[in-house]
């Protein structure tokens, strides 16, 4: 995966493993952290306009802080900020699920200690995995091992959970 700003400048270290952590899963979600995500979901569904994808996603690059964009756009945006902020890759997961509608869809998964959050452009409020159970179906996560490579989703999110 490459991402790409508008501009044609590279994002290569987006997609490198960030915050190495034999622990996993040692993020404790503070009251600060929490509102970043907060802060920065709200702040990139603002500033992105919507626009449908007219291509496949294997066909298009994902921009970074494109003045309109697709679901892709969104979440690459979003996991771009939290790493400069700080935020390890391996609890920066994109994932792709299927809407009711048929349509998929690209979210970005926060992995904490205690729980996993949603942060979607189609929702301003964080959203726990486990609350969208009803409304995606889950078909493929970044590997928190390596961010280039994507696993399947058999059940609920057990590949994340088993990588760990």
């Amino acid at each position: 995966m490459t991402l790409t700003i508008n501009d044609g400048q590279r994002y290569p270290d987006d997609c490198k493993l960030h915050g190495i952590d034999f622990r996993h899963r040692n993020i404790v979600l503070t009251p600060e952290r929490r509102n970043e995500l907060d802060i920065v979901n709200r702040s990139v569904n603002r500033a992105i306009a919507p626009k449908p994808s007219l291509f496949s996603a294997a066909s298009e690059e994902w921009l970074i802080w494109p003045r309109a964009g697709d679901c892709k756009n969104y979440a690459v945006t979003k996991q771009h900020e939290l790493l400069a902020r700080g935020w390890p890759s391996r609890a920066l997961l994109l994932s792709e699920v299927v809407l009711p509608s048929g349509e998929h869809h690209l979210v970005l998964v926060v992995r904490v200690r205690d729980a996993d959050y949603v942060l979607d452009n189609l929702e301003d409020d964080l959203q726990l995995v486990v609350m969208t159970f009803g409304q995606y179906l889950w078909v493929r996560v970044q590997s928190p091992q390596d961010p280039k490579l994507w696993v399947r989703v058999l059940g609920i999110l057990q590949p994340v959970t088993a990588a760990n």
